[in-house]
């Protein structure tokens, strides 16, 4: 197998970094708006600005320089995602997203920075409770 190249790498981050904190703020104002979930918002919002802190230890110029929206292959939008019957089916959709990203995130830290992946790992499991806590008091 060929290296990964620091430039595939930072679009990877960047894509799904994208991903994760776009999830977490739908996710927050699903909370907040629709439910009036005081916790459930707070929780997403602090989620949301942690993984900002978080990631601040890779080189955000490179993770920007990476992005490259023309030339993404995988620009592809199923039809599953264009429906959705109520605020739940968007929440637990987003929700999804955010865990999948934040894993992406989390195995590819592992090539650059242990530590970064500890930490991304520790943000993974919050949102797994904090779904849960949303869900059951939904």
């Amino acid at each position: 197998m060929r290296p990964l190249d620091d430039r595939k790498l930072y679009r990877i981050i960047d894509a799904n970094l994208n991903r994760a904190r776009e999830g977490l703020r739908v996710c927050e104002d699903i909370c907040r708006f629709v439910w009036d979930q005081r916790e459930g918002a707070r929780g997403f919002k602090e989620i949301r600005h942690r993984l900002t802190v978080v990631i601040m230890s890779l080189d955000i110029p490179k993770l920007l320089e990476s992005r490259n929206i023309e030339g993404d292959v995988g620009k592809i939008t199923l039809d599953g995602e264009l429906r959705r019957r109520d605020a739940g089916d968007i929440f637990y959709a987003n929700a999804q997203r955010v865990k999948e990203s934040i894993r992406v995130l989390e195995e590819f830290a592992k090539l650059k920075n242990a530590p970064l992946a500890k930490d991304l790992k520790k943000l993974r499991y919050r949102i797994y409770a904090l779904e849960k806590r949303v869900a059951a008091a939904g």
